[in-house]
This record gives structure tokens, C-alpha cells and sequence, in this order.
């Protein structure tokens, strides 16, 4: 079972999963923050590992271990958040984890010039920048996977699986 199918709630009490071959594909989404809009990415980038938002790693919690499977950061597209992907990108890169991609999730209003700044301050320590679309439909969906998504957005997905690449990883994904 995927993370991003087990109810937040018991995310955290949860072990981490057991070793064993990863799918072709998969990728291990983790929060800039809190709201970032991780557990919709995972579900709409399946197989994904939803980890939630990235935490220091402290006394009884291990750091995150993506065995090999490329990670995407996930922030919104505002200058908080844009703040909080920045301390994201530098929490993993002490634990020896590279991002592959930032995605970007707008929110429907202009990006502001700070968080356009810090994205692209960024963009050189990250593997890329893709901005996924604000999508309407999905105030008003039960299930956001049932969602007929714009091809603004299937174009950012596609451009996400294309930069995470696929290669099967030998080791399984572990929780800070």
C-alpha cells in the first residue's frame, strides 16, 4: 500500500514500509509545508510516496531515505511558502537528498515578485522548477483523481514523470 492511500491521521504512527522492488515510475513527494497540496500530486503522479511536509529530523525519527527514487518538493506559489521551500530544499540537502523537482502549485492569483525571486534562487539548487496550474475544479470535486484535468496541467504532470525518469530502486522509502 502506498502512503497516499493510508489516512493522514495514521501517516505518522505508521513504519516505514517494508524493503522490496520499487514500480517503474515511482517517485516520493514530500510538503515545503503544510497544505502544499502533496496527497493530490501523489494521487495524480501514482506511484507516488506521499511523505507530507519535511521535517528536521529528530531524537527516535530517522531522516528521509528516498533509496534512489526521485523526490519532488511541493509548495504553493506564495512567498510563505516559497520561504518555506527554500529551508525545505536546505532540511533534505543535510540529509543527503537531492531534489529533483520543485513543483509549484498555484493558487489562481499572480505569482508575487518574492516568491518568483526565491523559485528561481531555487531553480540552481534544485533539478527544475515546473509550476503546476491552479485547477478550479477541484474546490468543487468529492475526488480530485476524477477530475478532467486542463491541458496546462496534464502538460506539468507529464513534465514531472519526464524529469523524475523511470528506473526501478532497489531499496525501500523510510519517514523522518
Amino acid at each position: 500500500m502506498h502512503q497516499m492511500t493510508a489516512d493522514p491521521r495514521s501517516r505518522q504512527a505508521r513504519a516505514a514500509p517494508s524493503p522490496r522492488l520499487a514500480l517503474p515510475g515511482e517517485v516520493v513527494l514530500v510538503g515545503a509545508h503544510g497544505g502544499a497540496g502533496v496527497t493530490t500530486l501523489a494521487g495524480l503522479l501514482r506511484p507516488a510516496w506521499d511523505m507530507g511536509a519535511v521535517r528536521r529530523p529528530g531524537p527516535g525519527q530517522r531522516p528521509l531515505r528516498p533509496a534512489g527514487r526521485p523526490v519532488v518538493l511541493v509548495a504553493r506559489s506564495t512567498a510563505t511558502a516559497a520561504a518555506r521551500a527554500v529551508t525545505a530544499t536546505g532540511l533534505l540537502a543535510a540529509q543527503g537528498v537531492q531534489v529533483t523537482v520543485l513543483a509549484v502549485i498555484g493558487d489562481g492569483l499572480p505569482e508575487p515578485a518574492e516568491a518568483r525571486y526565491r523559485f528561481r534562487v531555487l531553480d540552481g539548487r534544485v533539478g527544475a522548477v515546473v509550476r503546476v496550474p491552479f485547477i478550479p475544479a477541484f474546490r468543487l470535486a468529492a475526488d480530485p483523481l476524477s477530475v478532467t484535468l486542463p491541458r496546462r496541467a496534464r502538460h506539468a504532470l507529464a513534465e514531472i514523470r519526464a524529469l523524475a525518469g523511470e528506473q526501478p530502486y532497489p531499496e525501500s522509502v523510510t519517514r523522518p
